[in-house]
């Protein structure tokens, strides 16, 4: 086997090389990109260098029956169409040359692997800052690697040498839309009367529950109430009811089933009910089977998950499988305005296939509140203002 270095101003330059020198066989092993020449810094120059293979196991003819006799006589043959004893010596040599060339394969290839997998930079520009743009996003592993397995390909397919930042981004930006976009998004459609909101303590449950209702109220024009069976916090049942009285909305408080139940009669005639729900109950398998004799959690709920944008994304699936009790419609996400990093809002989606209902960016009620869609979560972490 063979194996090559070469450096050419692109790949296709380097390709070109390669099949000259190497063959149609020839296989690619590596490439990166590399920075030639120049003074101190200065009139550098950025190649590609790619390390190709080619095998090239020579044929060794075995020797017949009479030349065997000949050689154990002690009397080789010359003849040219024949294998000397000279040329089946040079031939053993050429195979130990041979299984060390594999051996150094095999370690260049190790260590080939080693190295993309702890720092995953190989790409070429402007590969590689799509890679550090979501790398720094916090965009998942598995699909920051689909994302740039899919770029790469596109690369190639291009009858162009190099692609240039904008295409790639709009490149990448139709892999995420992509990626996302046969899952439900949007708001509340008033389809179904009763929308239970829950979450753990400290995501703004209560503060979304009340933008929500105030945008039903205000924009959307509905018949809108308020139960909460979150009890445990005091301070959120005082901040429900004052949101509930500036809105001049009613709102239930329910301490037990039979509380709910009650609540449920009394806004029968409403258009929209939104429920705010301890985050604990619904980790008790017997308060989530006494709540489905009171409630069709098929034909009359929609549950909405609320979730932290400054959570860490592990903490974000550990909560979503704290709610498995339930089936989980869509997720909100709450706190954009907290942190600057919104890869886990595509990683959560893309892995778990639930879409967002809504997304929150500050403590205005009812502003700063918008409706989850593919195209607001891919902007969001491309740095794309609402205009663009």
């Amino acid at each position: 086997m063979k194996v090559k270095k070469y450096i050419a101003e692109s790949m296709p330059e380097a390709m070109k090389k390669i099949r000259e020198e190497l063959g149609q066989d020839a296989v690619i092993l590596n490439s990166r990109e590399i920075v030639t020449g120049g003074f101190l810094g200065f009139f550098t120059k950025k190649n590609i260098e790619v390390i190709a293979a080619v095998d090239r196991t020579p044929t060794i003819k075995r020797p017949t029956p009479k030349q065997q006799n000949v050689m154990s006589e002690g009397r080789p043959e010359k003849t040219g169409g024949l294998h000397s004893e000279k040329q089946l010596t040079a031939s053993g040599h050429d195979q130990g040359k041979l299984m060390k060339e594999i051996e150094q394969l095999k370690t260049l290839m190790s260590s080939i692997t080693n190295k993309q997998t702890e720092t995953e930079r190989e790409y070429p520009d402007p590969f590689q800052s799509i890679y550090d743009l979501l790398e720094d996003q916090e965009i998942g592993k598995s699909l920051r690697l689909k994302a740039m397995k899919y770029l790469l390909k596109k690369w190639y397919e291009q009858e162009t040498d190099r692609p240039d930042k904008e295409e790639v981004h709009q490149w990448l930006k139709d892999y995420m839309l992509a990626a996302i976009q046969d899952i439900p998004m949007g708001g509340i459609s008033f389809q179904k009367r009763f929308v239970n909101i829950v979450g753990p303590t400290g995501v703004g449950k209560t503060t979304t529950i009340a933008k929500i209702a105030a945008h039903s109220v205000l924009k959307k024009h509905k018949k809108v109430a308020l139960i909460t069976t979150d009890t445990y916090r005091i301070a959120a049942v005082e901040q429900l009811k004052t949101y509930a009285k500036i809105l001049n909305i009613p709102l239930e408080v329910a301490y037990s089933i039979d509380d709910f139940k009650k609540a449920k009669e009394q806004f029968a005639n409403y258009d929209l009910v939104l429920v705010d729900s301890a985050g604990r109950n619904f980790r008790n398998p017997l308060y989530v089977e006494e709540l489905h004799k009171v409630i069709d959690f098929t034909d009359e709920v929609e549950t909405y998950l609320v979730l932290a944008l400054t959570s860490k994304y592990r903490d974000m699936e550990d909560i979503f499988k704290q709610f498995s009790l339930i089936h989980i419609d869509k997720v909100i996400f709450t706190k954009m305005d907290e942190t600057s990093f919104y890869g886990t809002m595509l990683t959560f989606v893309e892995k778990n296939r639930v879409g967002v209902a809504y997304i929150t960016n500050g403590q205005n009620v009812p502003d700063d509140i918008m409706e989850g869609s593919p195209k607001e979560l891919v902007n969001s972490i491309l740095g794309v203002k609402k205009n663009e």
